[in-house]
């Protein structure tokens, strides 16, 4: 591919490089340094003079950090003369703050959309984020991926016969529905409230589950505890096996460990839009399954001005 450069930040290499290596491009280094003051400083090592430059870089832990650093490469890619600067974003973790739900709350969903753009972005590239109406936080055209593909041609090398599919909450019903058209399966959907201190409540699951094998699907797990409460109410209906799925595997504060140790959880699925932190021993029940291709192919089409919806019209 002619005219483009692909950088990547220090939140994932690893995705970056085979995002490439599925490009057939080489991916472009990038110099990040500390200022004693502890300012970060980017430098872009290749040429970006009228160039469809891409930048890859999800928002994971430290998400500050690796923000600042995704901002000043934008500024770096416009000062360079970049024909068109396309933010590669697998995980936007401040798409969770998307609503006034508390009086004098910022909605950080927003304002960081605000920053990148201000930085340069002229598009941006984004992977299942938390809440449809993030796209209209952007000024600048939006590429709104998702991963059930992936997700789906993992599950269907079982017998999905006797499968429903659950989601944690209503919120996520929609994104839970559309999985199940894709394996032949039923849904249902868990009745969530949230309280004061991120604590969780489910008081029922609604849809037909008992006796049936469950795959949970959820858009990220942070600390697990939805979940867990959701395992709970499953467990008192009845069902016959217990699989979890998610796209953004964040697993902060040993929630993957809590979920291994669910001697009725018989496997977890994520994607590698995040680098999945291991915490002490792995666990054989983890299956990561690579979002490059998809996100390397969203790019062909994004640089040769072709159609990424039909992305999924093909599923």
């Amino acid at each position: 591919m002619r005219d483009i450069a692909v950088f990547s930040g220090s939140a994932h290499p690893d995705l970056a490089r085979e995002v490439c290596a599925h490009l057939g491009v080489p991916l472009s280094p990038t110099r990040i340094s500390r200022f004693a003051n502890d300012c970060l400083g980017v430098q872009l090592q290749a040429n970006c003079r009228e160039r469809d430059v891409f930048l890859i870089q999800p928002l994971v832990r430290p998400v500050q950090e690796h923000l600042v650093e995704l901002l000043l490469m934008c500024d770096a890619a416009r000062g360079a003369s970049a024909a068109r600067i396309t933010v590669v974003m697998p995980h936007y973790s401040y798409a969770r703050s998307d609503k006034k739900d508390a009086p004098r709350i910022s909605i950080g969903g927003r304002l960081v959309a605000d920053l990148l753009v201000a930085a340069g972005a002229s598009r941006v590239l984004a992977m299942t984020l938390h809440s449809p109406q993030v796209h209209g936080f952007f000024s600048v055209p939006v590429d709104h991926l998702n991963a059930l593909r992936e997700i789906a041609a993992h599950f269907r090398r079982y017998d999905l016969a006797r499968t429903t599919v659950v989601s944690p909450d209503l919120g996520n019903a929609k994104e839970a529905a559309a999985f199940a058209r894709l394996i032949g399966a039923r849904v249902a959907a868990g009745a969530k409230q949230r309280f004061a201190g991120d604590r969780v409540s489910i008081s029922s699951v609604i849809g037909d589950v008992t006796d049936r094998d469950v795959i949970v699907l959820d858009d990220e797990i942070a600390k697990g505890s939805t979940v867990l409460e959701l395992l709970d109410r499953l467990r008192e209906s009845g069902v016959r096996s217990v699989r979890v799925a998610c796209t953004h595997g964040l697993f902060a504060a040993g929630a993957l460990k809590r979920l291994s140790e669910q001697p009725d959880v018989l496997e977890i699925v994520c994607t590698n839009t995040v680098p999945v932190p291991v915490d002490g021993e792995p666990t054989d029940k983890l299956r990561v399954l690579s979002i490059a291709p998809a996100l390397a192919e969203a790019v062909r089409r994004i640089h040769n001005g072709e159609s990424v919806s039909a992305l999924f019209e093909q599923s």
